[in-house]
């Protein structure tokens, strides 16, 4: 297995955004700098995709405050995801710096290999994205994404404004979705409602 889709579903969707996993760099309206992938190749494709599940805002994101995108791939719906061709070792970095570890490290190391002996979930461990998720396959490439072990039984938490922007521009980049689909679509997220009429996810996300 020398290529792999990773599928975003949250401020990754967002290309400028991603860029900074791969490349390293601080996003913008985001507090930390990321170290970037031992390769720093752009991916070779992305696509939009589809996925069965739930998007889910829960936990304390300490890039945007508020709540963290989760993927429940147990809920009953629909994520949209955006697809980014990779090579194994650059999914292990990316996944090991959603977990603030160092991209090369042992849990990078340990998620790379283990790519091709998962057939739809495996945990690594009990943090907020040690847990792999198999998607199936897009034009023959098998597609992972990583979520929480158990999102079902986490606290919902609204998201921060500048986060739901960059999960907004990248809907719009992947799905060429409009303002109004974007907004139905994040507000029937567990999570946005506890802070986030329609109305003002248009008027926050029009900014």
């Amino acid at each position: 297995m020398n290529r792999v889709w990773y599928v975003a579903y949250g401020s990754n969707l967002a290309l400028e955004r991603f860029a900074c996993y791969l490349a390293g760099g601080r996003p913008r309206g985001g507090a930390r700098v990321y170290p970037g992938c031992r390769d720093r190749a752009v991916p070779e494709r992305t696509a939009g995709v589809a996925v069965p599940g739930s998007l889910v805002f829960a936990g304390a994101s300490k890039v945007w405050g508020g709540g963290s995108a989760f993927y429940d791939p147990g809920a009953v719906g629909e994520v949209a995801g955006r697809a980014y061709l990779l090579t194994p070792a650059q999914l292990g970095d990316v996944a090991a710096q959603e977990m603030w570890r160092e991209p090369g490290g042992a849990f990078a190391q340990e998620l790379a290999a283990l790519l091709p002996d998962v057939a739809e979930i495996h945990t690594l461990g009990p943090g907020r994205y040690e847990t792999v998720v198999r998607l199936g396959e897009y034009e023959g490439v098998p597609m992972y994404t990583v979520t929480h072990g158990s999102v079902a039984e986490l606290e919902p938490v609204a998201p921060k404004a500048a986060y739901l922007r960059w999960i907004a521009t990248g809907l719009v980049e992947a799905h060429g979705w409009d303002v109004a689909r974007v907004v139905e679509y994040l507000h029937a997220a567990p999570g946005v409602q506890l802070a986030w009429t329609p109305g003002a996810l248009q008027v926050a996300l029009s900014v």
